[in-house]
């Protein structure tokens, strides 16, 4: 005889801390943040769901497909990446409906992920799902899922109203024209918030095999000449006068490192125009693009976008997977961080500048204490960004939280920034954030190091206050 579906119920103290004591505090603390609304100033939704607003297709290419914290364990478990739909757009039905049942029958290897909790509580707490994830109850999840995606209340518009967000940021190319933004913003059927993120790094990688043809498409939608280097400058500086136009608050970059190493103007005018002749040595390509970066800097001093730092990424790490299914499909792995000299010719310059916002991301926990939170301790523009996808799980997240704290307080941060693809995880990432900064300040409170009225404004203002005030919203 078969066992019963093992039931999926989520605890009202999930995350909490587990002493009775704390615990109490804790839930108040909770309790003042959890309806709060969403501030969302970094991520990769697709805003094109939202003014088109069409239907979710199926389960799996809303929690599965594309998803790269999700198929990247399941590689990892023996998957390959062809049968969850990577790379291929839209499955057919059957290919969908497998793509699922390989997810649950390997719900196991997500076990004290945070992976599991947000799809947990995505299951549960959106789509009324009661029963665990499993080989025998693949099928029953993905049908009520599928039912549910048919109804009104489950389309990309009335989720966004239910999640409560209040701003949502999205990543996009210097060229695009951003038609789907100003599409948005002028319809009067549409309410929300949704602006647009200046990335740049494909433009300033003067080393990559597309950069010329990269750089002259810059150009062209800049209407600017771009075979010298004060063009190439004069166009970024055009492309961010238009992202700021339609609504962009900051720019993003993320490169290997964030050297920012400044040329002579003489140096720099030799290595580019190399560069678009096609003859720069990768050493000198290297050094334009961190004196470019620099140049990032003094451009937010100018124009006021909010310059958020993600660098440390070994991108494609595996090249077969990559020829074959493109970038951000789960191979891309972290370097070791190194802040403290590296950005320092830029904060020599504009550290103390009142018009810069400089949000420092890592995925190397030894620089929480040891560089991010002393440099955020002086320099007025300097902020610590939160945990960072290999570090968005709740142990990493209490680690930083207690190491950035001590040196920096809780005004020197981002505020919670979910960086996802997947749009159901939102209020998941957020929720969870929640719980475990309730937790750490209910620990300080139960220490005597801080009162409970202090504790709640601190709890607010990490949900509300940081990310508006960091991010010009």
């Amino acid at each position: 005889m078969s066992r019963p579906a093992a039931p999926l119920v989520l605890h009202a103290d999930r995350l909490l801390p587990a002493d009775p004591g704390v615990l109490e505090i804790a839930r108040r603390l909770y309790a003042a943040v959890r309806e709060l609304p969403i501030i969302s100033p970094h991520g990769h939704v697709d805003p094109a769901v939202l003014l088109h607003d069409t239907p979710f297709s199926d389960p799996a290419a809303l929690f599965v497909t594309p998803d790269h914290y999700v198929t990247r364990l399941l590689h990892a478990s023996g998957v390959q990446l062809a049968e969850l739909g990577v790379g291929q757009g839209r499955l057919d039905p059957s290919a969908a409906r497998e793509a699922w049942r390989l997810l649950c029958s390997h719900w196991h290897v997500f076990r004290g992920t945070p992976v599991r909790y947000w799809l947990e509580s995505e299951l549960a707490e959106i789509f009324g799902i009661t029963v665990r994830p499993s080989a025998a109850t693949a099928d029953q999840i993905y049908d009520q899922i599928a039912d549910r995606l048919t109804r009104a209340e489950f389309r990309p518009r009335a989720l966004f109203e239910q999640f409560r967000i209040q701003v949502l940021a999205t990543t996009d190319d210097p060229t695009d024209d951003l038609t789907v933004h100003r599409a948005l913003a002028d319809d009067p059927t549409w309410s929300g918030r949704v602006v647009p993120t200046f990335r740049p790094d494909r433009y300033l990688e003067v080393g990559s095999p597309t950069w010329q043809e990269d750089v002259a498409r810059l150009g062209s939608v800049a209407g600017t000449d771009t075979t010298g280097f004060a063009g190439w400058v004069e166009a970024m500086e055009s492309r961010r006068a238009h992202f700021r136009a339609h609504g962009a608050v900051s720019s993003d970059h993320s490169h290997e490192d964030v050297r920012t190493d400044p040329l002579e103007p003489a140096d720099a005018e030799r290595i580019y125009r190399e560069a678009v002749a096609g003859r720069a040595a990768p050493r000198d390509a290297v050094a334009l693009r961190r004196h470019m970066l620099l140049e990032m800097a003094r451009m937010a001093t100018e124009d006021g976008l909010t310059m958020t730092l993600h660098p440390g990424v070994r991108r494609g790490h595996h090249t077969p997977t990559l020829r074959t299914f493109g970038p951000d499909t789960g191979h891309d792995i972290p370097l070791r961080g190194d802040f403290t000299d590296p950005l320092r010719p830029l904060l020599e310059r504009f550290g103390t500048h009142p018009n810069l916002k400089l949000v420092l991301f890592t995925l190397d926990e030894t620089v929480f204490s040891r560089e991010l939170a002393p440099l955020a301790g002086f320099y007025p523009s300097v902020y610590v960004g939160a945990p960072w996808w290999f570090l968005d799980a709740p142990e990493a997240v209490r680690r930083w939280r207690s190491a950035v704290t001590e040196s920096a307080g809780f005004t020197r941060t981002s505020g919670f920034i979910d960086d996802t693809r997947a749009f159901c995880s939102i209020p998941a990432r957020h929720d969870m954030a929640r719980r475990l900064d309730s937790g750490y300040l209910a620990r300080l409170v139960a220490e005597r190091r801080l009162d409970e009225d202090e504790a709640l404004d601190a709890a607010v203002d990490l949900v509300t206050t940081q990310p508006s005030e960091v991010f010009g919203l």
